[in-house]
């Protein structure tokens, strides 16, 4: 099992829209709609970058703006991260039935590290962040990393993604995808079952997307 982490276990956009329009107001102007649903799902690079051009500051140093967005984003995780619906009961239920597990995830590692103490160290075999690759989402290397590290074949492999950043990595590493927008639509797909939430998915269902009865 493939896990991302923000928007998909846990209702963290909401926090990165805080960070993000609080940035933006620093820079005395405000983070459009548009502009917020094009950064999900990617690196810190690419929003940062579409934060700057929104804002019509394309001259800003991404550095100086990912140190500021990576202090309030911090702050934020260690108080406000929730849970999202069924994430917790299915996460509990693949560990139970000791499926080889990762968290496949675009934020980089200092930030995972909070967040895992949220979700669980012992809830992964293996954690892919974004500083940790040479290629982010929508590049397949996260999931193939993942996949690699667990010694599981990708085509055995179920991604579950909230974004269509992340569905379009899962698609091109080869895993078969569940889809569960949070904050923004996904496109019908070959290879993409999409379901509203996370409630009641279960060992069966997942088995069922990879062509195989339940262990």
């Amino acid at each position: 099992m493939l896990f991302d982490m923000d928007g998909t276990l846990v209702d963290s956009e909401k926090l990165w829209d805080v960070a993000l329009r609080e940035l933006a107001a620093e820079y005395g102007g405000t983070l459009s709609a548009a502009a917020r649903r094009a950064m999900v799902g990617t690196s810190m690079a690419d929003s940062m970058r579409i934060l700057h051009e929104d804002l019509g500051q394309p001259h800003r140093d991404p550095l100086v703006s990912t140190a500021w967005i990576d202090v309030r984003i911090l702050e934020l995780f260690r108080t406000g991260l929730r849970w999202r619906p069924g994430a917790l009961a299915l996460l509990g239920a693949v560990r139970a039935a000791g499926v080889p597990t990762a968290l496949v995830t675009s934020s980089v590692r200092p930030l995972v590290e909070v967040a895992l103490d949220t979700l669980g160290r012992d809830s992964f075999d293996v954690v892919v962040c974004g500083d940790e690759v040479d290629a982010t989402k929508p590049h397949p290397e996260p999931y193939l990393t993942a996949a690699r590290l667990l010694g599981v074949p990708i085509a055995r492999c179920v991604a579950i993604e909230d974004s269509p950043t992340g569905v379009a990595s899962a698609l091109a590493a080869g895993a078969a995808v569940l889809a569960v927008p949070a904050e923004v639509p996904i496109a019908p797909a070959d290879g993409v079952h999409q379901l509203a939430s996370l409630t009641g998915v279960d060992l069966e269902l997942l088995a069922a997307l990879l062509g195989e009865p339940p262990a």
